[in-house]
């Protein structure tokens, strides 16, 4: 069961007979980093034409320039906050399959939670993915709640989990087209896979 900690804890130690199979580093690799903000922009742009149908932004921002500037400064301040929320789900995973050395940290680019310790595949998988399904639950549940007038503030936020979710989406989908026998460790600007040498 991928939800037992016991079974699937994080090793401290990198165990004998593994070798580096592959790095996931998208400062270095401009080409998995051209790809992943291109796959967000679709994303984001996908979800932005979705939201006009449910309701027209031009309903939401023809009003007064008090609502407007009252509405813009919430919907940047919780952003703010989603992003640290979101880092923090990550760090509860890690923290909920055994590590002890749980970092975050800002790279001027995006916030990230990191580790020195080493995840099965599985266990990453869920570590990766945690902070797009549940705040896209949460916000999903949100925007069906507020006023018409206030959806886009929430929307906005809701089309940034899952279009900021292409990188996760891209180490997860390395990782399911690889062995279950790998071990993971994420410094937070770059994801190294460990997998068994061949005897």
């Amino acid at each position: 069961m991928i939800f037992d900690r016991k079974k699937n804890a994080c090793v401290k130690e990198l165990p004998e007979g593994y070798a580096e199979s592959f790095v996931i580093d998208m400062q270095r690799n401009k080409k998995e980093l051209l790809l992943v903000n291109g796959a967000a922009i679709a994303v984001f742009v996908i979800l932005f034409i979705i939201g006009n149908f449910i309701v027209p932004v031009r309903d939401v921002f023809n009003g007064e320039i008090f609502s407007l500037l009252l509405k813009v400064g919430v919907m940047i301040a919780a952003y703010i906050a989603y992003i640290i929320l979101h880092e923090l789900v990550h760090g509860l995973f890690m923290r909920f399959y055994g590590s002890t050395t749980v970092k975050f940290g800002f790279t001027g680019l995006y916030a990230f939670a990191a580790s020195s310790e080493y995840y099965g595949r599985d266990p990453y998988i869920v570590i990766t993915l945690a902070p797009v399904v549940i705040w896209g639950v949460v916000l999903a549940v949100i925007c069906a709640l507020v006023p018409s007038s206030w959806f886009w503030v929430v929307y906005f936020i809701l089309a940034g989990n899952f279009a900021g979710a292409a990188g996760d989406a891209y180490v997860t989908f390395r990782l399911a087209r690889s062995p279950k026998t790998l071990l993971i460790t994420d410094s937070g600007t770059a994801m190294k896979a460990y997998d068994k040498t061949e005897e």
